[in-house]
């Protein structure tokens, strides 16, 4: 049975080899990405795989909250239904990081768009559906006062609390709708050859496709229908213990309530 699968990041790296994966087995591809013509050129790569089923694109800038809602709503306007969301785009080291609500960039296209576009998008979900967040091994602590703007943190420092406070939120979502859909955190792999790795670290990477593969079997095999709240490490290969925060309900739902206070609070902003 084909499924209608929205990746966000489809541009390159990861996302857009995940799609090749899955674009010869017929599924619908929702692809995902900031820089039209990218998205665009990223569309016909996927299309002209044998076997592709239906493609379509969107754009969005993830670091604005507005574009977040619009993406959501353009979506719900063309499918009644998603069976999967693979939250896969993040940022690591840019040249200015502060968005225009003076939070950090990675808070806001690691954490907090992926917390608002799921929320927005999971009417269209059942109990079967799939929400795949795209942790890291990097996770440190988060430290309040960064997450809602009140302090600026170092790129790696900002990356590793994003992408703990994703897994928080990951695990807590799971516990809070245990009808489904399943939520996962997934490590894809260190260093492995995507642009962010490249542009932070100055390396080749690791084969991108161990990502990508982890990505579409998370997406689809029975090895996840079952694996909601869990976080798979695909650097030792199984499920794992994230961060040790991210296992202590306390500092998790204290930690969610604030991105939903964040984003309810520029919500507020916009409408103004």
């Amino acid at each position: 049975m084909t499924k209608t699968i929205l990746i966000t990041g489809a541009t390159d790296g990861i996302g857009l080899e995940a799609a090749k994966m899955l674009a010869p087995k017929g599924h619908t591809l929702l692809l995902h990405g900031r820089n039209p013509a990218k998205l665009a050129a990223a569309a016909k790569t996927v299309m002209a795989l044998t076997g592709a089923g239906p493609v379509e694109t969107y754009v969005a800038d993830l670091a604005r909250i507005g574009d977040v809602e619009t993406l959501a709503k353009e979506v719900a306007e063309r499918h009644a239904h998603l069976d999967v969301l693979i939250n896969n785009a993040g940022v690591f080291k840019i040249p200015d990081p502060v968005t225009e609500y003076g939070l950090d960039a990675r808070f806001v296209v690691n954490t907090l768009s992926p917390s608002l576009l799921t929320r927005q998008l999971l009417p269209l979900m059942d109990a079967s559906g799939r929400v795949i967040n795209l942790s890291s091994a990097a996770q440190a602590p988060v430290d309040p006062e960064a997450l809602v703007g009140r302090k600026r943190l170092s790129d790696m420092e900002a990356y590793a609390q994003s992408k703990l406070a994703l897994t928080m939120w990951s695990r807590v979502m799971a516990q809070t709708l245990k009808g489904g859909p399943v939520f996962v955190a997934v490590n894809p792999g260190s260093l492995l050859a995507s642009k962010m790795v490249k542009e932070g670290f100055g390396v080749a990477g690791n084969d991108i496709g161990i990502g990508a593969d982890i990505l579409a079997r998370a997406a689809l095999s029975d090895e996840f229908a079952e694996a909601s709240g869990q976080y798979f490490d695909n650097d030792s290969g199984r499920f794992a213990s994230p961060h040790p925060d991210a296992l202590d309900a306390g500092k998790s739902e204290r930690i969610v309530g604030l991105i939903d206070e964040v984003l309810q609070s520029i919500s507020h902003e916009e409408k103004q």
